[in-house]
């Protein structure tokens, strides 16, 4: 089953936006753990 270029841009788009949350919240964890001096 072939996805159309309006899907495959749609899926990418919330792809993006779901791996850049990801990012953000990893990010924000590695500094809260460096500012605490924690693990």
């Amino acid at each position: 089953m072939a996805l159309s270029p309006e899907q495959r841009a749609r899926n990418l788009r919330t792809g993006l936006i779901l791996g850049s949350v990801v990012l953000v919240f990893f990010i924000g964890v590695m500094i809260k753990t460096k500012l605490l001096g924690g693990i």
